[in-house]
């Protein structure tokens, strides 16, 4: 919308007549170059003031808090979300998740499409205990149980049983499931705008030693927008630095 800003408004309607009697014989003035026009700045990501660490649980598995890892399992083990849902968008493996993901999965799908023209799909969502026995055992049996425990999670310790993680790919297929996925355009954007949605990429590149898992560019987990704006805006970037709780390489006992 362009608006007109009027100065040195007169009362009435000025004629020609005295327009030409106001103005005397003189010699034109030097005309001035025009104002160059203001480059907008985008203003700054103000911090949530007030925040409360304490106003969701990081322990209850049904909460989007929840905070599971190699030394914090979930309780109870047997954990399943009581609204599980298939969102409508490409599911690779025909996954659920939580209805709350969902919702934001597909808003930040279709901001994907819009302002970069990206497709993305689910590579995988919700596993149960069981399902998750099965990948882990299958890991062990593949690269021994020491590989296995640096990127997959034992039962009952991994973020996909919440209902809460997505691992996402591109489309057409490009560096799915490898770290390669974080220079994709996609996981380019991915890294750079999920946490509007609600999402933060859980396991980085440099905090291996917090999370306890290497490097996955393809999963992002549901935390909620309160949650990933305070985050992006301090800067932290991961679950246990934020809420000071024990993470770490090594399964208890």
């Amino acid at each position: 919308m362009t608006v007109l800003v009027l100065t040195g408004c007169a009362t009435g309607p000025v004629s020609a007549a005295a327009t030409h009697r106001s103005t005397p014989h003189r010699s034109s003035p030097t005309p001035r170059p025009p104002r160059p026009t203001p480059t907008p700045s985008i203003p700054p990501i103000p911090l949530i003031v007030g925040f409360d660490k304490a106003a969701q649980s990081t322990d209850d598995p049904a909460s989007p808090w929840v905070v599971v890892n190699k030394p914090r399992g979930l309780n109870p083990l047997q954990f399943v979300p009581s609204d599980l849902t298939y969102p409508d968008v490409p599911n690779l493996n025909h996954q659920p998740m939580r209805q709350e993901t969902a919702a934001a999965l597909v808003t930040m799908f279709h901001a994907g499409k819009a302002e970069a023209g990206l497709d993305f799909a689910v590579q995988s969502a919700y596993r149960s205990l069981e399902s998750q026995t099965g990948v882990y055992d299958d890991d062990v049996a593949r690269n021994g149980q020491a590989y296995a425990d640096t990127d997959t999670a034992r039962p009952g310790h991994s973020e996909h049983q919440t209902g809460l993680a997505v691992d996402i790919s591109a489309v057409p297929a490009q560096c799915s499931l490898d770290a390669c996925f974080g220079d994709t355009a996609q996981g380019r954007w991915l890294a750079a705008n999920s946490w509007r949605f609600g999402f933060i990429l859980r396991y980085p590149a440099d905090k291996v030693a917090v999370t306890g898992f290497t490097y996955e560019p393809w999963h992002f987990r549901y935390v909620g927008v309160p949650l990933s704006t305070q985050l992006h805006t301090t800067g932290v970037t991961t679950l246990e630095e934020f809420f000071a709780l024990p993470g770490g390489t090594a399964y208890p006992g």
